[in-house]
């Protein structure tokens, strides 16, 4: 069952585009992967699909649902986290869990949660003195809390090591079991394959291509590469020079 369809997306910021004639959908259930450069435009499509950013034209519906007109019903159904997602330093883990329940009318038990994502020893401890890995699962428990059918999870690795990277995998995996369909934004290409069904690549408003990453990989034309990797396919998608 698709969950999300979006059809000739376009948005413009002055001068700028941002986003130019995008479509695809996500099925329910699955990971769907949005991968590309800095300033491609998967920030501003992922917003647009959220009702955070107004589109110029194009039609979004998740869930059946108009996230401009229906933004407030949407709200209900989509949880966000957001790459410049921030909380105050003095806020602790159990008051911004608590906090964020009392948002919704039908909040998951946010003490339940907070021990799914590890987060029960740091309960009274402020947002200020987590450490990164913990910041995003928190963030991941914010973006649960109001028991949502789809999670849109922005950069949520950015910064973070190796095993709290790891970790964070696990976290989405775990996400997705609940029954969540998981729209992600990375910039990361190993994590892209490792964790996405679908993968979509943007490049300067436009995707280039969408697919599983194993057919990405299958389909790349990488001169003077026989194997190429997912890494290597999109690179080529996305850099002329490497054409």
């Amino acid at each position: 069952m698709t969950v999300i369809e979006v059809r000739n997306l376009a948005k413009r910021y002055g001068d700028q585009v941002a986003v130019r004639d995008v479509s695809f959908t996500v099925d329910a259930g699955e990971i769907f992967g949005i991968v590309g450069p800095n300033g491609a435009g998967k920030t501003t499509t992922v917003e647009s699909v959220s009702g955070m950013r107004i589109p110029d034209s194009g039609t979004i519906r998740v869930l059946g649902l108009d996230p401009r007109r229906d933004r407030a019903e949407l709200r209900r159904h989509i949880g966000i986290q957001l790459q410049e997602s921030q909380l105050p330093d003095r806020l602790k883990v159990w008051e911004a869990l608590d906090l964020y329940s009392s948002f919704y009318a039908q909040p998951a038990d946010w003490r339940r949660l907070m021990a799914d994502l590890g987060l029960t020893e740091k309960r009274n401890t402020v947002f200020g003195k987590l450490s990164g890995g913990q910041k995003q699962r928190l963030s991941v428990a914010l973006a649960l809390v109001g028991n949502p059918e789809i999670a849109v999870l922005d950069e949520l690795t950015t910064g973070l090591d190796p095993q709290a990277r790891r970790d964070t995998w696990e976290l989405i995996r775990g996400v997705r079991d609940r029954g969540v369909t998981v729209v992600l934004v990375t910039h990361s290409l190993e994590e892209a394959e490792r964790l996405c069904d679908r993968i979509a690549v943007i490049d300067a408003g436009r995707i280039v291509a969408l697919d599983t990453p194993a057919a990405l990989v299958a389909n790349a034309v990488v001169p003077g590469v026989a194997r190429p990797t997912l890494e290597d396919a999109v690179l080529a998608l996305t850099n002329p020079l490497a054409r």
